[in-house]
């Protein structure tokens, strides 16, 4: 390696993402079910506790859409823009019967998540009885999660905005062991490259930078006043069942992660396979 390329490593190793604080703006809420009148206001009255304690929920202003005043997802688009509220909140499997199979989160809801901006606050279906004792109470416990957690600003303020005063937010990564083994695989078979070294140094700066930026959210957040302690869940391992691992683990309340992905339609990353197999609490999808 020339003296240049070590310069250019250690410059680009002292490099690092911060976080930046900032508000999310919550002064309009959509509560969508497919009851009648009287049931879906039983439902919003049980949304509007859930999140007494959240900052701007508290104060914002909540609107209802009952089973009868939409028709299908282009109605319900419609139905939303004219709201134009600034959070969704609904369940899976809207006018559908197939809450009772754990395979998808029907239609209306896919469609939702995808073409609308505000973030959508997906619920356990009440008809299904699988929530779990801790969920739908409060948010004291709220985990972000994302492929790539360093820089991902928006993905902890809107985790942030969601833990309630006096709350744990996890902030959690975790590196897919399969693909690093792989890749570990292809160096060994460079000769110039050691390959025991080059292992341990490339885990050792992956799992680094995700670390450096929660101590940034840690720091950012102290300086705004925040109230909330921050845990860090940096790992290697099988994305899906260490995710699902950590949930249980912490008897999540609110789990935050990204479903748009600019260079596809379907959801972002392991968004979709997480909504559909973690229906016991609730989810936000940004």
């Amino acid at each position: 390696m020339t003296k240049v390329d070590q310069f250019e490593s250690v410059f680009k190793s002292a490099a690092k993402a911060v976080y930046e604080h900032g508000p999310i703006k919550l002064d309009r809420v959509l509560v969508v079910s497919d009851e009648a009148e009287a049931g879906a206001r039983t439902f919003k009255k049980l949304l509007q506790g859930f999140l007494e304690r959240v900052s701007g929920v508290d104060k914002a202003t909540w609107s209802l859409l009952t089973g009868d005043s939409f028709r299908g997802t282009e109605s319900l688009l419609r139905k939303i823009e004219a709201e134009a509220p600034d959070l969704i909140i609904t369940y899976r499997n809207l006018h559908s019967s197939d809450w009772k199979f754990s395979h998808s989160l029907g239609s209306h809801l896919d469609v939702l998540t995808q073409r609308t901006e505000p973030p959508v606050l997906v619920v356990p279906h009440p008809t299904a009885k699988k929530a779990l004792d801790h969920a739908i109470k409060n948010t004291d416990r709220v985990m972000a999660i994302t492929n790539h957690l360093t820089g991902d600003g928006s993905l902890v303020r809107h985790a942030v905005a969601f833990t309630e005063p006096g709350g744990t937010l996890f902030l959690t990564h975790v590196e897919d062991d399969r693909v690093f083994a792989r890749y570990i695989d292809v160096i060994s078979k460079i000769p110039s490259i050691d390959t025991d070294s080059a292992k341990a140094t490339l885990r050792a700066q992956l799992l680094k930078e995700p670390r450096d930026y929660i101590d940034s959210c840690r720091e950012a957040l102290e300086a705004a006043g925040v109230d909330c302690t921050v845990e860090a869940e940096i790992i290697m391992g099988r994305r899906l069942s260490e995710y699902r691992r950590l949930v249980t683990e912490h008897e999540v309340d609110l789990l935050v992660m990204h479903t748009k992905d600019k260079d596809q339609l379907a959801m972002h990353g392991m968004a979709y396979p997480l909504a559909v197999e973690l229906r016991e609490i609730p989810l936000l999808l940004i």
